[in-house]
């Protein structure tokens, strides 16, 4: 499978890259910065210059599924999370639809259901959550991951992952990236939005569930 992953050089991003490498997939690793083109090289992705903040029509072609992964960063405002996070994704949205490819999987965030619960986080959850409304009403075979709070322990391939699981939490983003590797390659996650935290299901187990 050939993958464009937005926002590959996030800290999600790079571990996709390398695992969908791993895997036998062909991920194709959209920066922003050409000086990142050697990193995504040595973890096994195909480097290709693209700007959220501009065309990104020509970065579809030829891919079977989008991962977009892309934000405007900690400590930035509504604005930019408005360019990134909600206007990057619709972008590829509306690209993966007239290029006829089908299947996109978006990284979200849990409270992204209901922004004004979480005031010191209300621009980026609204923005995310306007961007996850628009790819699930876009006809596209869509998938909307919403991981808790993203921690860099070591990932253990077991997750707890439900529509709401109705509590919040964290989750290695090992385990956040491998359980994006399973959703790519299960057609049963398609038209789903679900939670995911640390748990104690096996990913594959935890997607079959759902």
């Amino acid at each position: 499978m050939r993958v464009l992953i937005a926002g590959s050089h996030g800290k999600i991003g790079r571990r996709l890259v390398r695992l969908l490498a791993e895997r036998g997939d062909e991920p194709v690793a959209m920066i922003r910065d050409p000086a990142q083109a050697d990193k995504m090289r040595a973890l096994g992705g195909e480097p290709l210059v693209a700007d959220l903040a501009g065309d990104v029509a020509f970065a579809v072609q030829g891919v079977d599924a989008i991962v977009f992964t892309a934000g405007a960063g900690p400590g930035s405002g509504p604005g930019p999370k408005q360019v990134v996070d909600k206007g990057g994704a619709i972008k590829l949205v509306d690209a993966a639809r007239d290029a006829g490819v089908r299947r996109y999987v978006m990284v979200s965030s849990m409270g992204a259901d209901d922004p004004a619960s979480r005031p010191e986080l209300r621009p980026y959850l609204e923005a995310k959550a306007e961007a996850d409304a628009y790819l699930a009403a876009s006809g596209l075979d869509y998938t909307i991951v919403r991981p808790g709070r993203l921690t860099e322990d070591p990932g253990d391939g077991r997750i707890a992952a439900a529509r709401s699981l109705g509590r919040r939490g964290q989750v290695p983003r090992d385990d956040v990236a491998a359980t994006l590797v399973a959703v790519l390659h299960d057609d049963r996650t398609v038209g789903t939005t679900f939670e995911v935290l640390d748990g104690d299901t096996p990913i594959a187990e935890a997607l079959a569930a759902l």
